[in-house]
């Protein structure tokens, strides 16, 4: 019965490696002109943006992560000795994917929190301590075990630590999404391209937490076992969920941002208010009624020219415009015809 059972697990755990491989590949060429857009979007080689490095690291660093986890796992002619200096690899690799999806959240949910600078501290130092966690449970009490010629680290001493990476992982995850979250749902987009944007960003979070947390609770109940050939039954499906789903909200951001889109923190947006139009228009018809009673005063002009003469400066008819300048922040701003508002005071 117990023999029934490992082989079933080890069968298990072949075809969710196989089939997360299959998924992570159609994704890949899913998302090559994707890619493409990335690189033609960049001004020279030399010069590559942030999010574009980000991108890429997060797509190779994830490629090679589900190389080595597989090629361990499948290959049959490792030794002890030969595992020894290799079973390492893969966790290595798993450590830095995540580390790079998590600056990738970190530095989003900072834009979306204006770079507030109390709140850019407390996710850098969120960020160390998830990292500093994740690397020592990832790597301690580790040890090769090989089976039928492959080669796997397994968590087999009295403390099973290795359950304790992807706890550290939903804990930032939580923090992260519900920080952006919050904030994203504060803003009150002024075009219904901003909205679209912000719908994508809380989707995007919320369906990356959804998702990546179902993988890590998964990986973490493997890894909370004392069976060594399940325990990295669901990795290879961990690194192909963290890299879809973190290379998605890079994709849907960009995507749904033009690139001549002004920057959050760079719109002003000059109302005049309701009020001042109105004396604005109103000032303007008694000057236009004035000029037409004073047809025949001496030393008059043309009332084209009497239309378009720039008013002295120093002139004590000058109206005030009472023109409120207001500094806000939102991604852009669409003009819209105010025409619902000159019926009341155009007459």
């Amino acid at each position: 019965m117990e023999q029934r059972l490992i082989t079933d697990s080890v069968t298990s755990e072949k075809y969710l490696r196989i089939a997360s491989i299959s998924i992570a590949t159609y994704d890949y060429v899913l998302t090559l002109p994707a890619e493409w857009r990335f690189y033609r979007s960049q001004s020279s080689i030399f010069h590559i943006s942030l999010v574009c490095a980000l991108f890429i690291l997060m797509r190779y660093v994830s490629i090679m992560a589900m190389i080595v986890s597989n090629y361990g796992y499948f290959s049959t002619s490792y030794t002890q000795q030969t595992c020894q200096r290799y079973y390492l690899v893969a966790p290595i690799f798993k450590a830095i994917q995540t580390m790079i999806s998590q600056v990738i959240l970190g530095i989003r949910t900072f834009n979306i929190v204006r770079r507030d600078r109390r709140i850019g501290i407390m996710l850098l130092l969120l960020y160390l301590l998830s990292t500093s966690a994740e690397w020592f449970t990832d790597l301690f009490h580790g040890s090769p075990s090989v089976i039928d010629g492959n080669c796997t680290l397994t968590n087999v001493g009295k403390v099973l630590s290795t359950w304790f990476y992807y706890l550290a992982v939903i804990l930032y995850d939580v923090v992260i999404v519900t920080i952006s979250t919050v904030h994203l749902l504060r803003y009150n987009p002024m075009s219904s391209r901003v909205e679209r944007l912000i719908r994508v960003l809380i989707y995007d979070g919320i369906g990356y937490f959804i998702v990546l947390s179902a993988s890590n609770v998964l990986n973490l109940v493997f890894y909370h076992t004392t069976n060594i050939q399940t325990q990295t039954a669901a990795a290879s499906v961990g690194f192909a969920v963290t890299w879809i789903m973190t290379q998605r909200i890079l994709i849907h951001v960009r995507e749904n941002a033009r690139p001549d889109a002004q920057r959050l923190e760079d719109v002003i947006v000059a109302r005049p208010t309701l009020s001042a139009q109105k004396r604005v228009m109103s000032g303007l018809r008694s000057q236009f009624e004035s000029k037409s009673h004073s047809k025949g005063s001496k030393g008059s002009k043309s009332a084209g020219d009497a239309e378009f003469r720039p008013a002295s400066r120093n002139n004590s008819n000058d109206m005030e415009l009472d023109v409120h300048v207001r500094v806000e922040r939102s991604v852009m701003v669409d003009y819209k015809e105010e025409s619902e508002h000159s019926d009341s005071w155009v007459k």
